[in-house]
């Protein structure tokens, strides 16, 4: 005797129901967006557009002086572009000093540690640790550029920067904060509904 066959659906990751998404917080199903910030919010009005941080600091700084319930405000920066800024050459024993001072920091770290535990003399402990940390971390950060084979060369700094700021808040607040923002001397380049 044979029994019809049914299909069964396959296992799938998450809560029971969920689909393909993956679970967010507390295992509900987290929202697949567009790529631009969290849906399903509020809707915000964008009260201003300002060519730096500080003025859009202002703005709200200025909201929240004058009891606006600025939970309800958010700075926004626009246009962001990513810049490396060029520090310097980087050579073989210029990283092998990069790395003895990072080594010499672990080292008085564990040398402190140790130290507590010590009889004699802890001052001893602490500097040995330094040296022996000062020496690995040389040899390791020498070893590191010396693999790199001369592909990056140089150190640098990464910082992200906006070209514009606008601030938003929440559609039902935005008539409040114009009509607080229009006593301030900054002026706003415009005021978009999001």
């Amino acid at each position: 005797m044979t029994r019809p066959s049914t299909p069964t659906a396959a296992w799938q990751p998450g809560p029971p129901g969920a689909g393909a998404m993956p679970s967010g917080p507390a295992g509900r199903p987290a929202p697949f967006g567009d790529g631009n910030g969290p849906q399903g919010g509020r809707p915000t009005v964008t009260i201003g557009s300002y060519p730096d941080y500080p003025s859009a600091q202002r703005v709200v700084d200025h909201l929240a002086d004058n009891r606006f319930p600025v939970e309800h405000t958010a700075i926004v920066g626009t246009n962001l572009t990513l810049v490396e800024t060029v520090l310097g050459r980087m050579t073989t024993g210029r990283a092998a000093l990069v790395g003895a001072g990072t080594g010499a920091w672990f080292g008085l770290f564990i040398g402190l540690l140790f130290g507590l535990f010590t009889v004699g003399s802890w001052a001893a402990v602490i500097l040995v640790g330094l040296v022996i940390g000062a020496i690995w971390g040389a040899v390791f950060g020498a070893i590191a550029h010396a693999m790199t084979g001369g592909r990056r060369d140089f150190t640098s700094a990464s910082s992200l920067r906006a070209g514009q700021y606008a601030v938003t808040v929440d559609a039902q607040l935005a008539d409040q904060a114009q009509e607080l923002l229009g006593r301030m001397h900054l002026t706003p380049t415009r005021r978009t509904d999001r």
